[in-house]
């Protein structure tokens, strides 16, 4: 068990990859329909928060635990039983276990990064205040972060590279 004993579960469902994906084709295809030059600097700074908030997800459900890893981890409960409920009693689908067989764990210095990113993201929040694009980033990557398929491909690669980047800005490398 993780420290303070919060137990995590860390196993993502079909229901919840499709909550995932379904929260990010709101934003994307908002920001696409709203954009006729979209590789514009202009179109891609518009996306660029919800594509960070994404990551900053990802990240979260790769935390070993504590109090933010119980947060992420009872988020990724919640979307996986909104995802079940709409597979099942909305198109009478099944959802089965989508989780990847590796676990990629952040170090020590990934757990820092997680931390100088959780008070960015309320030091942000608290000056331009609640923003639902921002929960629904953060959500989408919560319900990605484990997926064996192309949809978790953010997990493969965030993963090593933030927890070399804490683990040299800190010292531990």
């Amino acid at each position: 068990m993780p420290p303070l004993d919060i137990p995590t579960y860390a196993l993502v469902s079909l229901g919840g990859v499709t909550v995932g994906l379904s929260l990010f084709a709101w934003d994307f295809s908002r920001w696409f329909a709203s954009h006729k030059k979209r590789f514009s600097p202009k179109a891609l700074r518009q996306l660029a928060p919800f594509l960070l908030c994404l990551a900053y997800g990802t990240l979260l459900i790769l935390s070993a635990g504590g109090l933010i890893g119980a947060a992420a981890d009872w988020s990724l409960w919640g979307t996986n039983m909104v995802g079940e409920a709409v597979l099942v009693y909305g198109v009478g689908g099944t959802s089965p276990d989508v989780t990847r067989g590796s676990f990629l764990a952040l170090t020590p210095g990934g757990h820092a990064v997680v931390i100088v990113t959780t008070v960015v993201m309320l030091a942000v929040s608290s000056r331009r205040g609640f923003r639902w694009d921002f929960v629904r980033g953060v959500l989408a990557g919560v319900s990605l972060g484990l997926a064996s398929s192309v949809a978790g491909v953010a997990g493969y690669v965030l993963a090593p590279v933030v927890s070399y980047a804490g683990d040299l800005v800190v010292g531990l490398l």
